[in-house]
């Protein structure tokens, strides 16, 4: 009777000992509880590694903003940076050195005049080089009590046309893309051959 209980509580012993084994391991035989932690570090390594290449992928984006350089011109050629503060020196290192033209930076219009009384506007502000009329101009003065702020007329990039002869006759558009036509118009109306669009 005695050597039968014995054999009993051993068989017990043995079955929860094994219970114990089998709840402790997971199927590869490793700790489930240090298994479940090897899982959520390297999902959470994964989700930062992306993180991250989504912030440089950003930071890159962010860098080349403007409009793309053409090889062999210059963004002083390519766009009207009149009124902007940087030299053509600067703006078309930025080109070479990023790939893109950065945009025009175009300085604050000066504020208008107060109107001097008996005076017009034009006596008062040289307006040389405004496109507008002078009648146009005093009447602003007259109906606002302030002189409007010259507006000078942006000097296109380009070669003066010389009287009489077509910008195709006067400069070598070989290279260029764009129709004689074009060309020509261009020179026609704001009176300067424009510089020539390599691509």
């Amino acid at each position: 009777m005695l050597v039968r209980k014995k054999k009993i509580s051993i068989f017990a012993l043995a079955a929860v000992a094994a219970g114990l084994a089998l709840t402790a391991c997971d199927n590869n035989g490793g700790d489930a509880a240090s298994s479940s932690r090897t899982g959520s570090s390297s999902s959470s390594s994964a989700s930062s590694g992306a993180q991250s290449s989504d912030s440089t992928a950003k930071s890159a984006e962010g860098s080349t903003s403007g409009t793309s350089a053409k090889a062999g011109v210059s963004c002083t050629n390519r766009i009207n940076y009149a009124g902007d503060s940087r030299s053509n020196a600067e703006i078309n290192t930025i080109g070479e050195n990023t790939g893109h033209c950065p945009a025009p930076e175009k300085q604050a219009e000066p504020a208008a005049t107060p109107k001097e009384s008996g005076t017009s506007c034009t006596n008062q502000i040289n307006y040389a080089g405004d496109p507008r009329s002078n009648a146009e101009i005093n009447t602003i003065g007259e109906n606002t009590g302030h002189c409007p702020a010259p507006e000078r007329q942006v000097k296109p990039a380009g070669t003066p046309k010389k009287s009489g002869t077509s910008c195709t006759n006067q400069i070598d558009y070989a290279a260029d893309s764009r129709s004689n036509a074009e060309i020509n118009t261009i020179g026609e109306n704001t009176g300067y051959c424009p510089p020539v669009d390599h691509q």
